[in-house]
């Protein structure tokens, strides 16, 4: 059974360490996250990259902040998030958005945490418009000081695997940087 991130660590996913590892706002634009865009941070935790895209997006776009986790979306809000920012409590399997509701949904770092992960990705997917982008930042599979257990992280190739599965087209598999990779794909 995976873990979840203990909310009582929410500091740790807004840390200066945190966003010298990952430019939130970079990743995003180079995923092909635009003005006007619907994005759903899907596991937002407190908002590392929600409040980023809500800049990207601008007035017109909309920002999904979505974590099972109501203390993630009471951090956030008590830090006055922009007025493009919808919080949205969830749960795993049940994600509270219409079919094909937005343009770019996000997994960042919490792929791993999913128990059944062939039916989140199909929920994923159907809130997902046709042509839309889906990006998943995750843990290499290694041993390191941070982060899950190394026996808790997917490689890429399983996590390409699972998108492939969902209905996804896998556009590109990139290392972020030492510990982490980022998967592009688009709902077929």
């Amino acid at each position: 059974m995976a873990h979840k991130f203990n909310p009582e660590h929410i500091a740790r996913l807004l840390s200066d360490e945190r966003k010298k590892a990952i430019d939130p706002e970079r990743v995003l634009r180079d995923a092909g996250l635009k003005e006007g865009d619907f994005f759903a941070d899907i596991g937002s935790g407190p908002g590392f990259f929600t409040i980023p895209a809500s800049r990207i997006i601008g007035v017109t776009g909309v920002a999904f902040a979505i974590d099972t986790q109501q203390e993630m979306l009471l951090d956030l809000r008590e830090r006055n998030p922009p007025d493009n920012i919808v919080l949205l409590l969830s749960e795993e399997d049940n994600i509270p958005l219409g079919d094909s509701e937005t343009d770019f949904a996000l997994l960042a770092y919490m792929l791993h945490e999913t128990v059944n992960r062939d039916v989140f990705l199909k929920e994923v997917k159907r809130v997902v418009r046709p042509g839309g982008t889906l990006l998943v930042i995750d843990w290499k599979k290694q041993k390191e000081e941070h982060g899950p257990p190394e026996q808790e992280r997917l490689t890429e190739t399983e996590v390409a695997g699972l998108l492939a599965k969902a209905g996804f087209s896998v556009e590109s598999i990139t290392a972020l940087n030492p510990s982490h990779y980022r998967v592009l794909a688009r709902k077929v």
